[in-house]
């Protein structure tokens, strides 16, 4: 009996056997490769599984198995080694393997599709084509024209571009309609061909659009130890901010094109991968492509394959396209590698971060991970040696790191949040003709909506949270489950119409900006404001124009961006973290005030941080403020130490959720003591808790969590193989749902 084992998206940890497809010729079986994809029944349903491997036998006997449907590829779609990583991801993470592998794919090929480009219809210039024909009126029919003339020429092209490409490059739809009819560009169809005869940097065009800037000499050492390293080696690159860690990237990936390779670089944001994208292609005189969630299926699988093909020699892109198959790899580089967005956390719960770091073991590559506030684990493996450890301490050409003020509010009258010190620098600011950023890490217009009669608060139904006031438009909102619903006119408790608006977020502080500061545009920057297509870019351009403004912003301007005529950083509050029940919660808070405090005089104006604080002795705070991020991150190791926490030991959750108070809690109390009594718990291995979540209830359910956590990584996981039987074996496993989480970002 001949069989197919079969890798199947089902939550079940476990391999599936199936018969080969009716009529398939059984000599052919064993030509099958590992990897390739396999349509089969399922229940009621059809899946696409992934081949394990053929065998001869089965624990299933044959009248019980049933047939596969279709052997969909000849070749997999996945190159063997990132085949065998998210085979090895899996048992790391104790997910799924099925899950994990399907995972790894782009979501056409999840769904079936061929691993094939699309049959195109693509758009180019045709002979007369000419600005010069255009009238200097047609704004927008100048624009995609200019597109079509400068992107189709490229290496790697087809000679044309899509109407997807062409609007994504910012051209219109009816401007192209028009050009047709003016016969200045036209269709035609395009089946894109699987490989180009050389590497583009082995082309006659110059590899670099601009010149490279010049390197100072921490600059050039960091550049000289990536690109001299030879097969496998990790490099943490710790510069502050403003300090041309993004130029160091440029560089490498220079060295690495003219070696005929590819670069893979990792963003944490969606919002940076644009503006990372423009200033790579401002730079390389070559393909570039972005992976992202913004794409659509059929794009992200064309540039998936191109990348896969080696027609693109950078691929830049979020947490997922750490998976995508280079056929040249040369380099793997993790932007602002301490950003927790490169923590999955639903579903297959991986770090991108993490896996890159395998990655590129297994494919003798050196990896790159740059910040200028590195992660506790990041740093500890520098400082221990396993990571090469590149400093940029000072800031690129002229520019000098801002002066920080902590400004003690305790005894002083805050009207919507700002205080009158605050108020006056920032008009002091503007007047100057410079720019002003103001920090508040809160969306919305309040946090809260409280009656001032009996002090009713509006909490969430569904969640242990306030709901937040929103008025652009007006509703309660509630941001960990999404709940929305109308402001009430009265308290449900009293009937008093005293309903306050309490605290500030950006909606508010936005407000009273333009209140005080009517001369000048107060720009907004929040999931809320950029929800829209293009609305971050459009901000961006107004920022960049270097007039007087006011941005007001949440984390979302902290990450990446170059701001050179904000003088001036407002930070309003960012005390909450220091108090988390998260011991995570000082790390997170100290390295978003760096973060921030960076945006501020990155050119050749001088940079001014302003904290308003209630809490301006707190020791960390004025190690951060008086000795910066190093130094803290130094005491914050040693607390770590001596309280045994990560990176001195290696944890794993098991979260569990039930409809019913309680019960997710006795699960985990019953499985631990089941663990204990039964001696199954690896040696150096110890439960925590179990106890309820930060947030117990959550969505209409009630969250908790038992801890486990070990010196020795084996150890734990030795322990969490055998939780993993326990729980497939438990019955009241069946009545919670319950997930492990590998290396939390969240405790």
């Amino acid at each position: 009996m001949s069989v197919l084992r079969l890798a199947l998206p089902t939550p079940l940890r476990r391999l599936f056997d199936y018969l080969p497809p009716e009529g398939m010729d059984i000599d052919g079986l064993p030509a099958l490769q590992a990897g390739v994809r396999v349509r089969v029944p399922f229940g009621n349903r059809e899946l696409i599984g992934l081949l394990i491997e053929t065998d001869q036998h089965s624990d299933i006997a044959g009248y019980k198995l049933k047939a596969a449907l279709e052997i969909l590829d000849q070749t997999p779609p996945l190159p063997d080694h990132l085949f065998k990583l998210a085979r090895w991801a899996a048992g790391y993470y104790h997910h799924p393997e099925g899950d994990a592998l399907h995972q790894a794919l782009p979501v056409l090929l999840r769904k079936g599709a061929p691993c094939q480009y699309a049959h195109a219809t693509l758009w180019r210039a045709t002979a007369q084509a000419s600005l010069d024909a255009l009238s200097s009126r047609a704004k927008r029919q100048r624009e995609t024209l200019a597109i079509v003339l400068a992107q189709q020429t490229g290496p790697g092209h087809s000679g044309g571009l899509s109407s997807d490409a062409i609007r994504a490059e910012g051209g219109d739809s009816q401007a192209l309609k028009a050009l047709a009819e003016k016969g200045l560009v036209e269709a035609f169809e395009y089946i894109p061909v699987s490989h180009l005869p050389g590497h583009p940097a082995d082309n006659s065009t110059r590899l670099l659009r601009e010149p490279a800037l010049s390197l100072n000499n921490q600059q050039q050492a960091a550049v000289t130890a990536v690109t001299s390293a030879q097969g496998f080696q990790p490099f943490l690159l710790e510069g502050v901010t403003g300090s041309g860690k993004t130029e160091v990237y440029l560089q490498i990936i220079e060295a690495t094109l003219k070696a005929g390779r590819q670069a893979l670089v990792l963003v944490p944001e969606i919002g940076l991968t644009p503006q990372t994208v423009s200033r790579f292609k401002a730079r390389f005189n070559c393909p570039v492509v972005a992976l992202h969630s913004g794409m659509t299926d059929r794009q992200r699988l064309d540039a998936w394959l191109k990348a896969r093909d080696g027609l693109v020699p950078i691929v830049i892109g979020t947490r997922s396209a750490l998976f995508t198959a280079l056929k040249h790899p040369g380099i793997l580089i993790i932007d602002e590698e301490h950003d927790a967005s490169f923590k999955q956390q639903d579903g297959f719960r991986y770090s991108a971060r993490d896996l890159a770091i395998a990655r590129a073991h297994r494919e003798q590559i050196p990896v790159l991970l740059g910040t200028a506030t590195p992660a506790l684990e990041s740093l500890h493996n520098a400082l221990s040696g396993r990571y090469h450890h590149l400093k940029l301490t000072h800031r690129a050409g002229n520019a000098k790191p801002p002066a920080f003020e902590l400004l003690d509010i305790r005894q002083a009258a805050l009207s919507d949040g700002l205080s009158t010190a605050l108020t006056r620098q920032i008009a002091d600011t503007l007047q100057q003709g410079n720019q002003v950023l103001v920090f508040i890490n809160r969306r919305g217009f309040a946090p809260s909506l409280s009656c001032q009669s009996c002090g009713h608060i509006a909490d969430c139904r569904r969640c242990d949270a306030h709901m937040t006031l929103h008025m652009k438009p007006p509703h309660l909102h509630c941001h960990h489950c999404d709940n929305q619903r109308p402001i009430p006119a009265r308290c449900p408790e009293c009937g008093s119409n005293e309903m306050k608006a309490v605290g500030s977020g950006t909606e508010r502080t936005e407000q009273t900006l333009e209140q005080r500061f009517p001369d000048y545009p107060v720009l907004r920057v929040d999931r809320d404001s950029t929800a829209r297509k293009d609305a971050l870019e459009k901000i961006m351009q107004q920022v960049h124009t270097g007039n007087p403004c006011i941005l007001v912003g949440t984390q979302m301007l902290a990450k990446g961006h170059h701001f050179p005529d904000v003088t001036l950083v407002a930070i309003l509050n960012a005390d909450g973290g220091l108090f988390s029940a998260d011991f995570r919660g000082m790390e997170r808070t100290a390295q978003l005030i760096e973060q921030v405090a960076g945006r501020a005089g990155r050119a050749d104006k001088p940079g001014r941080v302003v904290m308003q604080t209630f809490h301006a002795d707190h020791p960390a705070i004025t190690r951060l403020v008086c000795d910066g991020y190093s130094a803290f991150a130094s005491d914050e190791l040693e607390t770590r130490r001596l309280t045994q926490l990560p990176p001195f030991q290696h944890l794993a959750l098991l979260k569990a959720e039930a409809s019913k108070q309680g019960r997710a809690e006795a699960f985990l109390r019953a499985v631990r003591e089941h663990m204990e009594q039964t001696a199954t718990l690896a040696p150096q291995s110890r439960f925590v808790g179990p106890f309820p979540s930060t947030m117990e209830k959550k969505a209409g359910v009630f969250r908790a969590q038992l801890q486990l956590q070990s010196a020795q990584r084996a150890d734990l996981h030795r322990s969490l193989q055998a939780l993993c039987l326990l729980l497939e074996q438990q019955p009241e496993a069946r009545k919670v749902r319950w997930v492990l989480d590998i290396d939390p970002t969240e405790v």
